[in-house]
């Protein structure tokens, strides 16, 4: 066993993070629905594990409590914390847990509003924030100045991890870091001995430089689902099929090839604007006993369930709805950031 390891999202968990929308974000013209969306996620956590819920300040702790209770919510399972927010994307600056030979230990890597792209200082602090506020107990959490966000990588619990070139290695992000030196990095905070750097794949309003949880993930440690698109017309034809074939060529740390189970991409789905929108299924939210699917009134909808539904066959499988997510272009996944068994 490794005396150093990040923990898979597959791994037993004690509850999942929530930053709840409120009005002084971009959810302002359509925070009804964005909220119907995340009630959802609520309710479908606590069937399974606890919730920690981020709230703006102590109104908006009020009516979040009103709005769980008007859905027939209990409030037993769920707990409150009061911190300002720029955004919801809590995925992207929420902690990165290891296990240590001392126990877990929780990581909070600096946030830049995904290159410098968005306001960010309040998300920036929100998990030593947390911390502080004693959410997590007694786990140590220690910050660390490199900027990374937990959607840009996934690992399989065994010490690989599987990340995008476009994303990490971006200037705006880590200046002077080469892929040697993050590699380093990523096995000194977090026990990471094989790097996979994904160099194709993208879809398109996706503003966080090709976050690796938008294109492919770990199933198992022997098993990545992946974003696959059969209309050579499709602006992402090429980019995800050179994506599948170096899938193809991946090993994990045993030499071991991996099974690549292909998800079908929604047809496009465009805001007011008509920009169309980052609709991906591989956007999956991990949770004990089961996995949150988003989904986007797609006939895609019902192959990518029964595909993941084969993933994680003692998992059962729980569609939500997520067109009014991808309107501020994340899904489900980008929105949560689960915590390990023993933190809460």
């Amino acid at each position: 066993m490794r005396r150093l390891q990040l923990v898979p999202e597959t791994a037993p968990q004690s509850g999942v993070l929530l930053t709840w929308p409120h009005p002084d974000t971009d959810w302002k013209d359509s925070i009804e629905s964005v909220e119907a969306v995340y009630t959802e996620i609520a309710a479908h956590i606590i069937r399974h594990e606890s919730l920690l819920v981020v709230c703006h300040d102590s109104g908006h702790r009020r009516h979040i409590r009103e709005a769980l209770s008007l859905a027939g919510l209990q409030h037993q399972a769920v707990r409150f914390v009061s911190a300002p927010s720029n955004d919801t994307w809590i995925r992207d600056y929420g902690p990165l847990a290891v296990s240590t030979a001392s126990g877990l230990q929780l990581l909070d890597f600096a946030f830049d509003g995904w290159g410098k792209k968005y306001p960010a200082t309040l998300d920036n602090v929100i998990t030593a924030r947390l911390s502080a506020s004693g959410a997590f107990g007694e786990t140590p959490c220690r910050r660390d100045p490199f900027i990374l966000e937990g959607g840009s990588i996934d690992t399989d619990g065994q010490g690989t991890l599987l990340t995008t070139s476009r994303c990490l290695l971006v200037n705006s992000r880590n200046p002077g870091f080469d892929r040697q030196a993050m590699e380093q990095l990523f096995a000194q905070r977090m026990g990471i001995e094989n790097t996979l750097w994904l160099e194709h794949g993208w879809l398109e309003g996706d503003d966080t430089d090709s976050h690796v949880d938008m294109l492919a993930r770990f199933c198992t440690p022997r098993v990545i689902a992946y974003m696959k698109c059969t209309d050579p017309a499709d602006v992402h034809h090429a980019e995800l099929a050179a994506m599948e074939q170096q899938l193809g060529t991946f090993r994990n740390s045993r030499g071991h090839p991996y099974r690549l189970v292909p998800l079908p991409l929604p047809r496009p789905i465009a805001n007011a604007a008509g920009q169309r929108l980052p609709a991906s299924y591989t956007n999956f939210l991990v949770i004990n006993g089961a996995v949150l699917v988003p989904v986007y009134d797609d006939p895609a909808d019902a192959q990518a369930l029964e595909r993941l539904a084969g993933c994680f066959p003692e998992r059962d499988i729980v569609p939500v709805n997520c067109l009014a997510l991808i309107q501020q272009f994340g899904s489900l996944h980008c929105a949560t950031m689960q915590l390990p068994e023993g933190i809460l």
